[in-house]
């Protein structure tokens, strides 16, 4: 039996199959390439909009106590990207990534270093999502791979493409945060905040109703 029913998407349908005990989904009209790249590109953009308007003292310090900065969530996406769309599938992207060499430090990939301009790492991570487009246009996502930190799994290029849009929209939400604590700017996208209201006023009202609630149940 199929039962079909129309997506989130205009474009695609959804059709449930009933199997015996199995229940498959079959999408027709669905561009998973396109539609995977929307989300990664949103996220994307997001990170780069964290740093407008700040100097380089903010989109370089350490707000958490783990040492969460802007511009090394930006360096930290920049670096991943050209390893996954480029290494694991043999697709040298000709970048110097010289932070990957430093014995070490672990973590050299999620801060600037003072000549590490923010020109340079926003431009590397764009030249990053051209690589990473290359690669998604040129192969199939099921083109397989093999990821040496992962313990050597084999994957395909489409569970790359999810684990990297899922990766940068985990840390969009980490700037989103990190920017709100230096100047209280917040939104999802430039475009588009997802916010309840722009009043400050509204905020502090709110603010305090889920302080009150918090204490209430402490």
């Amino acid at each position: 039996m199929v039962i079909k029913s129309p997506s989130a998407t205009a474009r695609s349908t959804v059709a449930i199959v009933l199997a015996g005990d199995a229940i498959l989904l079959r999408v027709s009209g669905f561009d998973a390439k396109a539609d995977l790249l929307e989300y990664l590109q949103g996220g994307r953009e997001t990170l780069l909009w964290k740093l407008d308007g700040l100097g380089e003292y903010d989109i370089r310090r350490p707000l958490t106590p783990t040492g969460t900065n802007l511009l090394g969530l930006v360096k930290h996406l920049a670096t991943g990207e050209l390893i996954y769309f480029g290494d694991i599938f043999g697709r040298p992207h000709g970048e110097r990534l010289p932070w990957l060499e430093r014995g070490g430090d672990w973590n050299a990939n999620m801060w600037a270093a003072p000549d590490e301009t923010r020109d340079f790492i926003t431009g590397l991570y764009q030249r990053a999502w051209n690589h990473t487009g290359a690669t998604i246009a040129e192969l199939p996502l099921d083109a397989p791979a093999t990821v040496p930190w992962w313990g050597g799994a084999e994957v395909t290029l489409g569970r790359i493409v999810v684990h990297m849009t899922a990766e940068t929209q985990r840390h969009a939400g980490h700037a989103d945060i990190v920017r709100e604590l230096i100047d209280g700017s917040v939104g999802l996208l430039r475009d588009g905040t997802n916010m309840s209201s722009d009043d400050p006023a509204w905020w502090r009202d709110y603010r305090d109703q889920v302080e009150q609630a918090a204490r209430a149940a402490g």
